[in-house]
């Protein structure tokens, strides 16, 4: 059973936008989410882009989780992230901080992962990972590494499970960027 939302609406902040797309994925048998929603800032909350650029610098740069190699560029309300950073944690940190600003339109997420780790044997790490974490079903998940790009194919039950079993194939040493390609079924 194939489900789908379309969510369209206008919303006073990107991180309502964000928070209303989150709930929609949560939602039993939702296995994607068309989200039109148009960020409509309030007059109260609109801010020149040298503030949002300012206040987003700040950001990054109080964050120890994200590393001094990620910057933000504002161009009409719209912050875009660029620079590398090691871990994919790192390059979701930044973008997490700096989504909630007053101002902010949108994010765009450019930021290079560039490990510094060797991925020799990340295949099996991230096996062995998938099989140790409660929430995922390892058993219908196949695990491709080409270098240190890896390839998830095959069925979990929920959303969740499928960001799951990304973050688990990130954490792994090495990993540069992961091609998800689990399908969501109920």
């Amino acid at each position: 059973m194939t489900v789908s939302w379309n969510l369209m609406d206008m919303l006073g902040s990107l991180y309502e936008k964000w928070a209303a797309e989150r709930a929609a994925l949560r939602v039993v048998n939702v296995t994607s989410v068309a989200s039109e929603i148009i960020v409509d800032l309030p007059f109260e909350s609109e801010r020149t882009d040298a503030d949002i650029a300012s206040a987003a610098s700040n950001h990054l740069n109080w964050n120890f989780q994200v590393p001094d190699t990620i910057k933000a560029k504002v161009s009409d309300g719209w912050i875009t992230l660029q620079g590398t950073a090691e871990w994919q944690y790192q390059k979701e940190e930044a973008e997490r901080v700096v989504r909630s600003l007053r101002g902010v339109k949108a994010v765009l997420n450019e930021v290079e992962l560039k490990p510094t780790a060797s991925a020799t044997g990340v295949k099996i790490k991230i096996e062995d990972a998938l099989k140790r974490d409660a929430q995922i079903e390892a058993k219908d998940i196949s695990v491709e590494a080409a270098g240190n790009m890896i390839t998830l194919r095959g069925r979990v039950h929920s959303w969740t499970e499928r960001e799951d079993a990304e973050h688990a194939a990130f954490a792994a040493p090495g990993v540069r960027s992961v091609s998800n390609l689990l399908v969501v079924s109920s």
